[in-house]
């Protein structure tokens, strides 16, 4: 008996459906390799797409107007009409090509996001924080299931703001596609980290394109517990997400169980991978999980992009 998928709390525009399906158990695997993870025992398929879906790549580059086009073997140019053949008539006319089919609704360079249902976040070693502990801009690297590089993101901000301000401090990060284009843009401003200080909570505002506000995280007040909501572009809340009381991953996974609005059922996750003792005592970097419904709204999929980033600086960032 195959085991139900999770159902999507908000379905919207750019968004589809799929039947879930089971999946074998393991681990992440290793960031570096493309062999596939399958530790997202979800029950969703990133495979099956709906009928008359179209299939959304990452853009790469056309070639340089003026270059001879391959033939069928890509020895050489494509062949032409032979010196001296007989004309067979008036040339053909030249149909335009079709249109690319976007989803509606889908901010440009998202439209990968709507056929895949988990993303793997890889921080990437920074060697002078490794050997002199000088903080520096965090980059990472967000790839799909099978290990492929989809988008990079890095942190913008001063070096004193690194360095003085820690964990705590603000940042914006900027989210590229495969063409190096800003799909994404992340705003978090700086805030205290006290429990006790219901007034001064965790935010992060996404925005994609760049200056178009899609959702926002925000961190709910609890002396005890870690919690978070996710927001839409009017504040409204669209899903909720939840840590462990002790959020550190001593030889295990640490895992922030995503939920519908009222909380209730799950429907995802956000893990911190453990990465071995020597990395985890010696190194900031961290390798993340993020699962969601694959018919969940393109948006909110950026969205807890975000919230995987404001968790690891909030929780895993070393000071």
């Amino acid at each position: 008996m195959s085991a139900p998928g999770y159902p999507s709390p908000h379905q919207g525009p750019g968004s589809y459906s799929t039947a879930p399906y089971p999946v074998p158990h393991g681990g992440y695997g290793d960031p570096n390799h493309a062999p596939p993870l399958v530790d997202f025992h979800m029950g969703y398929n990133h495979k099956q797409l709906h009928p008359g879906q179209p299939v959304m790549h990452q853009p790469v580059p056309m070639p340089e107007y003026g270059v001879p086009q391959m033939g069928p073997g890509y020895g050489g140019p494509m062949p032409g009409p032979e010196f001296g053949a007989p004309h067979s008539g008036p040339p053909a006319a030249i149909s335009p090509a079709p249109a690319a089919v976007v989803p509606v609704g889908v901010p440009p360079g998202l439209e990968y996001l709507t056929q895949i249902d988990q993303l793997l976040i890889h921080q990437k070693v920074e060697l002078l924080e490794v050997f002199i502990g000088f903080e520096t801009n965090n980059q990472y690297e967000i790839k799909n299931s099978l290990g492929q590089k989809i988008y990079k993101a890095k942190e913008k901000n001063d070096c004193c703001t690194r360095n003085c301000c820690g964990a705590l401090r603000s940042f914006d990060m900027k989210i590229k596609d495969n063409m190096d284009r800003e799909v994404i843009r992340l705003i978090r401003p700086f805030r205290c980290a006290s429990c006790w200080c219901p007034c001064c909570l965790q935010e992060l505002e996404v925005q994609a394109p760049p200056g178009t506000t899609i959702g926002y995280v925000s961190q709910d007040w609890n002396p005890c517990v870690p919690k978070f909501s996710i927001k839409g572009a009017n504040t409204e809340t669209v899903m909720k997400l939840e840590g462990p009381c002790f959020a550190c991953n001593c030889c295990g996974d640490v895992n922030f169980e995503l939920t519908g609005e009222d909380g209730s059922k799950p429907i995802g996750r956000i893990s911190k991978q453990w990465g071995g003792l020597i990395k985890e005592v010696f190194t900031d970097t961290d390798n993340f999980g993020i699962q969601f419904p694959m018919d969940l709204d393109v948006k909110m999929k950026a969205v807890l992009m975000g919230a995987c980033f404001l968790i690891d600086f909030m929780f895993f960032e070393k000071d």
